[in-house]
């Protein structure tokens, strides 16, 4: 399966949520993403027969270690965009939307030197 933005999305919505919940459903999902469930059922389908989750017999979804390694991505990637962005005085809320959009598309190379830069100037 060639991972795209919607799949990573939800890997790292499912990472987010089994944080704060402990365990997740596909109702959890679709709340926290505003979709229906019927399109995360689908969803979950694919992510399942592609190897990066399962789900147990009570219906909650676990990551494999593979499905856990993109969300990690993501949500990594996400958070460091998002707040070198406000600290660089965007808004908070643009600052989010921005780090989604930038997330999925900044190759390992610019993000890896994005990093070294915040860390070479201590700017988060």
């Amino acid at each position: 399966m060639i991972m795209n933005e919607s799949a990573e999305n939800y890997l790292e919505t499912i990472l987010i949520l089994s944080c704060r919940l402990g365990n997740v459903r596909s109702v959890d999902i679709a709340n926290e993403m505003n979709f229906k469930k019927p399109s995360v059922s689908v969803a979950m389908k694919h992510l399942r027969e592609n190897g990066y989750i399962t789900v147990d017999a009570e219906g909650h979804i676990h990551l494999t270690e593979q499905g856990r390694a993109v969300a990690e991505k993501i949500y990594e990637r996400h958070t460091i965009l998002s707040n070198w962005l406000v600290m660089l005085g965007v808004d908070p809320r643009v600052a989010a939307e921005d780090a989604c959009k930038i997330e999925h598309d900044v190759s390992t190379e610019s993000f890896e030197a994005i990093k070294r830069h915040i860390a070479r100037t201590g700017s988060l």
